[in-house]
C-alpha cells in the first residue's frame, strides 16, 4: 500500500513502524552540509555584450531586460552577443564531438524501409503516431555541419566522401569541407576525383548497386525499387526535398556496405595502397556511426530507424575487443525501436496498412530476434529477449501478393523453412545462453541442463537439418543465394555443438547438489564424449562448408553470417591437431577481404594448430574426453567411437564437394 509521497506501508501499522525509506541521521546530514560548504562556487556565465567586452567594462543588466544593459544604454553603444554565441555554440560542438563511453552488451545482421520516411510514417502503428510527436528538422546534427533530415542526398555526399583533414591523420575524418586533391592522398590516386560532384554521384550508384547485388540477398531490410527512386543523385541543385527524403544515415549505410564489397577502380587503389584493406571503407563506417547517432537514430523510435540500427550492426568489425562500445550497441538500438514501436505486439502489428512497410517490420523483428539469441550464446551474455516478450507470428511470405514474376529473398527464404527451423534453433541458444551468463555456472554447467541441450539438438537436427541444410545430393544448379543460406544455415546449426564444446571444456559440468555418484561421474564422461564426437563433427562439417564456399570466391560476398561458424570451427580443429583446419585458415583469408579482424582470426588459429600439431591436443575440462575418442598416429580407434572415420563424410577433400553444384 502506499501513501500519497509513494511511500509504502502496510495496514495495520504506523508508518513509524516499518518504514521502507531510511533518511540519514541529522548528524550525517550536518556533514553532507559541512562538505557542500567546502566545495567551490560555481562559475559565474559571462553574459557581457560585445561593446562592453572589447572595452573590458563591468556589463550590468537592466532589470527586467534579457540583454540591454546599464553601460549600453548610457553611452548609446549597439548591444550584442555575437561573441558569447559563437562560444556557445563551439562548447556544443565540441561536446558532440566527444568521444562517448558506450556500454557493451556484445552480439554480431534485416525489408525495406517503409514506403514513407516522414517522421509520422504511413505504415507506422498508432503507438508512434501518438507517443512520439517530434519533427525531423528540429533535430540537432551535432558534429556534422550542414547535415540534417532535409539534407538532400547530392548534399549528403560532400560529407561522406570528404577527405581526412591531413594525410598525417587519417582518423580525423570529421570534415564536410571540400578539400584539396593532397588530402586524399591516404585513400589512393583515384580519390582526388570524389571533388567532382559527377563522379561522386556516379560512385554513389555503384555503391548502391553492390548494396543489392550482395548484401539485399542475404539481409533483405530494403525495397530496392522504392530506394533508387527517392535516392534522386541526378539534380545538381543543393534545394531540400519537397518531398520526403531517404533518411541520411539510411543512405550512408548502404554506401559504407557497398563499399566494403565493391571493385570499383577508386575502392581497388585505396585497397592496393593499404595493404589489402579500404581506408575508404573504414572512413565511411565511422562517418556511418557518427551520423546515426547526431540524428538520433538510437533513441527515438521510428521504422527507419529500426532498420538503420539493424544494417550497422553486421557492418561494423565482428571481433568484440577491437571496437570497445560498438559490439552489440546497434543491435541492442534496433530492438528497443522495435519495442518502442510496439512491433512485438500483434495487435499493433495488424493496424499497419501498407503491405511494405508490415512486412519490413515483421521481418525486421524476427531478424533482431534470432540476432539477439545466437548472439548471446556466441558471445556468453544475457539475451534481452525471451519468448514471452512476443505474441507476433514468424514472418510468412504474403499468400495474396501477385503473382508477379520470381519471388523476393524474402519469401524464397520462407517457402524454404528458414525462418521456422532457425527460431527453433534460438529457443535452444536462448536457453544455454542464459544458463552460460550465471554466475552458478562457473561451478559447472548442470548436469540435466547439458542432456536437454543435447536432446534438444538432435531433435532439431531429424526434424530441420535435412529441408534447411545443405543435401547430399542436388539435381540442378543452385544460385546464390540458395547457396550461401543453406550452408549458412547448416553450419548455424553445427555451431551449436561446438560452442557447447567449448562451454563445458571452460566450466565442466556439475550435478545440482555438487555430489556426484560414480554411476553419474561415469555418465558424465559419456556425455562428454558424445559432445567431443558432436563437436568435432560439426567442425569437419563447417571447415567443409567453408572449403566449398571459398573455392567459389562467395565468402568475399558475405555479410558476416557465416564468421563465428568458421571461426570456432577453426579454433577446435586446431586445439585438436586436425589438419582440415586448413579450409577454415583458407576462409578467414578470405572474408578478411571485407572484415579486417578475419585475418587476426585466421592467424591466431594457424598458430594454435602448429602449436598442438607438435605437443598434441590441449583441453582443460574436456580433456578426458578428448583423450579417450582420440586415434593415436597409425593406430585404430577405440571401441566407443573411431571419430576420425565418423567425421571424414565431412572433410573439404571427402564427398562433400559433390552435394553441391554450384
Amino acid at each position: 500500500m502506499h501513501n500519497g509521497n509513494g511511500i509504502r506501508h502496510d495496514a495495520g501499522h504506523s508508518f513509524s513502524s516499518q518504514p521502507d525509506l531510511v533518511l540519514p541521521t541529522q548528524s550525517v546530514q550536518n556533514q553532507i552540509h559541512e562538505l557542500a560548504k567546502t566545495l567551490p562556487p560555481p562559475r559565474k556565465q559571462n553574459t557581457a555584450c560585445d561593446a562592453c567586452r572589447s572595452r573590458k567594462v563591468k556589463c550590468n543588466r537592466i532589470a527586467g531586460q534579457d540583454k540591454r544593459h546599464q553601460h549600453c544604454l548610457s553611452k548609446n553603444y549597439p548591444c550584442t552577443h555575437y561573441v558569447q554565441q559563437a562560444t556557445s555554440e563551439k562548447k556544443r560542438a565540441t561536446a558532440a564531438r566527444r568521444p562517448r563511453n558506450l556500454s557493451v552488451t556484445a552480439s554480431p545482421s534485416l525489408s525495406s524501409v517503409s514506403s514513407h520516411s516522414s517522421p509520422v510514417d504511413n505504415g507506422s502503428p498508432p503507438y508512434a503516431k501518438a507517443s512520439f510527436n517530434f519533427s525531423w528538422g528540429n533535430l540537432r546534427p551535432g558534429a556534422i555541419p550542414g547535415v540534417s533530415m532535409n539534407t538532400t542526398s547530392a548534399q549528403l555526399l560532400v560529407y561522406l566522401f570528404s577527405p581526412p583533414d591531413s594525410p598525417s591523420e587519417p582518423g580525423n575524418i570529421y570534415s564536410a569541407v571540400k578539400s584539396r586533391p593532397a588530402l586524399y592522398a591516404d585513400w589512393g590516386d583515384e580519390a582526388p576525383k570524389l571533388d567532382d560532384e559527377t563522379f561522386r554521384a556516379e560512385f554513389a550508384l555503384d555503391l548502391v548497386e553492390v548494396y543489392f547485388q550482395i548484401v539485399h540477398t542475404r539481409i533483405p531490410l530494403l525495397n530496392p525499387l522504392q530506394f533508387r527512386n527517392r535516392l534522386n543523385l541526378v539534380s545538381k541543385s543543393f534545394v531540400p526535398f519537397r518531398t520526403d527524403p531517404l533518411h541520411p544515415a539510411l543512405v550512408a549505410t548502404v554506401l559504407a556496405w557497398g563499399a566494403k564489397f565493391s571493385e570499383h577502380p577508386l575502392l581497388v587503389a585505396d585497397r592496393s595502397r593499404n595493404g589489402g584493406q579500404s581506408r575508404i571503407a573504414k572512413a565511411l563506417l565511422d562517418r556511418v556511426r557518427e551520423l546515426a547517432e547526431a540524428l538520433k537514430v538510437h533513441r527515438i523510435p521510428h521504422n527507419d530507424h529500426v532498420v538503420i540500427s539493424l544494417l550497422i550492426e553486421p557492418l561494423q568489425c565482428q571481433k568484440p575487443d577491437k571496437e570497445p562500445g560498438f559490439h552489440g550497441f546497434w543491435l541492442t538500438s534496433g530492438i528497443r525501436n522495435l519495442l518502442g514501436l510496439q512491433i512485438n505486439h500483434k495487435s499493433v502489428m495488424a493496424t499497419i496498412q501498407d503491405p511494405e512497410a508490415r512486412g519490413t517490420m515483421i521481418f525486421a523483428w524476427w531478424m533482431a530476434c534470432l540476432c539477439d539469441a545466437f548472439s548471446a550464446f556466441y558471445y556468453r551474455r544475457k539475451p534481452i529477449l525471451d519468448e514471452d516478450d512476443y505474441d507476433i507470428d514468424f514472418y510468412t511470405a504474403d499468400p495474396n501478393s501477385p503473382d508477379d514474376g520470381a519471388p523476393s529473398p524474402r519469401e524464397q527464404l520462407e517457402f524454404l523453412g528458414y525462418y521456422r527451423a532457425a527460431h527453433d534453433l534460438a529457443r535452444i541458444s536462448r536457453r544455454i545462453a542464459r544458463l552460460l551468463c550465471r554466475p552458478s555456472t562457473e561451478e559447472g554447467l548442470p548436469l540435466e541442463d547439458l542432456i536437454r541441450t543435447m536432446d534438444d539438438l538432435d531433435e532439431w537436427r531429424k526434424r530441420h537439418l535435412r529441408k534447411v541444410g545443405v543435401p547430399q545430393q542436388q539435381e540442378s544448379r543452385w544460385d546464390f543465394v540458395t547457396a550461401v543460406s543453406a550452408c549458412a544455415s547448416d553450419a548455424q546449426y553445427h555451431v551449436m555443438w561446438t560452442g557447447l564444446f567449448f562451454a563445458v571444456d571452460e566450466v565442466g559440468i556439475r550435478d545440482r547438489d555438487n555430489s556426484l555418484s560414480p554411476s553419474e561421474m561415469n555418465q558424465i564422461e559419456t556425455k562428454k564424449r558424445k559432445l567431443y564426437s558432436e563437436g568435432l563433427d560439426a567442425a569437419l562439417r563447417i571447415a567443409g562448408l567453408a572449403g566449398v564456399l571459398t573455392q567459389n570466391g562467395y565468402l568475399k560476398l558475405d555479410p558476416a553470417v557465416m564468421h563465428v561458424s568458421i571461426i570456432q570451427a577453426g579454433q577446435l580443429l586446431a586445439k585438436s591437431a586436425r589438419p582440415e583446419v586448413s579450409a577454415c585458415i583458407d576462409a578467414l583469408e578470405q572474408y578478411s577481404y571485407a572484415y579486417e579482424e578475419a585475418l587476426e582470426y585466421a592467424q591466431e588459429i594457424r598458430k594454435t594448430y602448429e602449436h598442438t600439431s607438435v605437443h598434441g591436443p590441449e583441453f582443460a575440462e574436456m580433456a578426458s574426453a578428448v583423450r579417450a575418442l582420440r586415434v593415436p598416429a597409425g593406430g585404430a580407434g577405440t571401441d566407443d567411437m573411431n571419430v576420425d572415420q565418423a567425421a571424414m563424410r565431412h572433410s573439404p577433400n571427402g564427398s562433400l564437394q559433390d552435394y553441391i553444384d554450384f
